[in-house]
């Protein structure tokens, strides 16, 4: 039964338009909260949509590009090879260079169908937050991702993100970027590298998900350019065991204090520095700056002592969010629109690693690199943060910079 009303839901999304599958691609990555009957049809709509004709796409490259196809490609495939809620993707050769690409074509009309999805969304979305009486700016949110969505749309701005994520994470061990084509890149069309490999949901490949915890920490606490749609299929394992990003329509940027604060929370949760974590929250706008610390205090105290006891290493996002329900509620805790994005592209990985291993957390994975990156940086900010860290009360807690010591030689490099 619950297969049915799974392939059920699918096709509903599928009628409802591309923005719903846009949404449903996120949920699909968390197969610890999403029943496994529902988790099956909703990976389908990650890269098995049904595709528009190839007439229709190879139409639209020569009308892009201004030129018969086969002056641009020596070979293309008559299907294509994966279809998606925005395009669809056939592999081909460059007739300029005999390079293989994968050519992405947009589907046609779906900036229109989008607008109309974004438009019933954020009335919806108007709805649920006067209903709810929600403190979570929820229309907010929701165009923040739309924003997002809509650049993603214009083929453009992938490979430039693209250029940029290459040059700055493409040198790390393990990784691999693909090579973007701006001269065969037009609005509806995009042509980049073709890398083969398998999906890293379907390979079971723990060292890799670590490799991609660390570099998404890299992402968005180093260089604050992070991707900001890791669903299961923009992620591969290449044929020599590295880690493939794909799709960069949709990248994330975050301001240093926004990562600085975001390095600080997570040392204060470590180290039940309750006091400090509420501090933090303000500073990360989870708060607002009239909330009542004292109370606050008390009440992380209560959510976050019994999960901090038995290690960092146990908590898990589905942990943080279930125990901090109730907690958002009565203290009016927001949840500013980059925020979603942010915690977005690390629980997918950690969605990604418990299809496999069903203990694994992403937070126990972060912890040495947030130890080194504080042991190591020399911004004024963390500089004190690690100074207020190692003294309380005056005293050097010798413990604590043990702790860090140890955690950050489990850094990898």
């Amino acid at each position: 039964m619950f297969e049915l009303r799974a392939a059920q839901l699918r096709r509903i999304l599928l009628e409802l338009g591309p923005a719903f599958v846009k949404i449903a691609q996120a949920v699909s990555s968390r197969p610890d909260i999403i029943p496994p009957a529902y988790l099956d049809e909703l990976l389908l709509l990650q890269d098995r949509i049904a595709p528009f004709s190839t007439e229709a796409a190879f139409n639209i490259i020569e009308k892009e590009l201004g030129l018969p196809l086969d002056m641009i490609f020596s070979e293309i495939s008559p299907e294509p090879v994966a279809a998606a809620s925005l395009g669809q993707v056939y592999q081909a050769k460059l007739r300029s260079n005999g390079k293989v690409v994968a050519v992405k074509v947009q589907r046609p009309g779906v900036q229109a169908a989008i607008s109309l999805d974004i438009y019933i969304l954020r009335f919806l979305a108007s709805l649920a937050k006067k209903a709810a009486k929600l403190n979570t700016d929820l229309p907010a949110v929701l165009d923040e991702w739309a924003s997002s969505l809509f650049r993603e749309m214009d083929y453009r701005e992938e490979p430039r993100n693209g250029l940029k994520f290459r040059e700055l994470f493409g040198k790390f061990r393990d990784v691999s970027v693909p090579e973007m084509y701006m001269e065969q890149t037009r609005r509806r069309v995009l042509v980049m590298e073709w890398i083969e490999g398998e999906k890293l949901s379907e390979v079971r490949d723990q060292y890799l998900v670590e490799v991609g915890v660390y570099c998404s920490l890299s992402q968005l606490l180093e260089y604050g350019f992070y991707h900001a749609n890791p669903h299961p299929g923009n992620l591969l394992r290449t044929v020599d065991g590295k880690l493939a990003y794909l799709d960069f329509g949709m990248m994330g940027e975050f301001r240093q204090e926004l990562r600085d604060g975001f390095i600080e929370a997570c040392l204060h949760l470590v180290n039940r520095d309750f006091d400090a974590l509420a501090k933090d929250f303000v500073t990360l706008g989870l708060l607002p700056p009239t909330a009542q610390k004292g109370e606050v205090t008390k009440a992380l105290t209560g959510v976050f002592e019994n999960a901090v006891n038995r290690g960092v290493q146990n908590i898990s996002f589905g942990d943080l969010s279930g125990n901090l329900g109730r907690t958002m509620y009565k203290f009016k805790f927001q949840i500013p629109s980059y925020f979603s994005l942010v915690i977005r592209s690390l629980a997918v990985l950690e969605g990604i690693a418990i299809s496999f291993n069903p203990n694994y957390k992403v937070l126990g994975s972060s912890d040495p690199w947030i130890a080194r990156k504080v042991l190591t940086d020399n911004s004024p900010k963390l500089r004190s943060t690690l100074q207020a860290l190692l003294y309380k009360d005056g005293t050097f807690q010798i413990d604590r910079l043990e702790s860090l010591l140890s955690e950050s030689l489990r850094a990898r490099t």
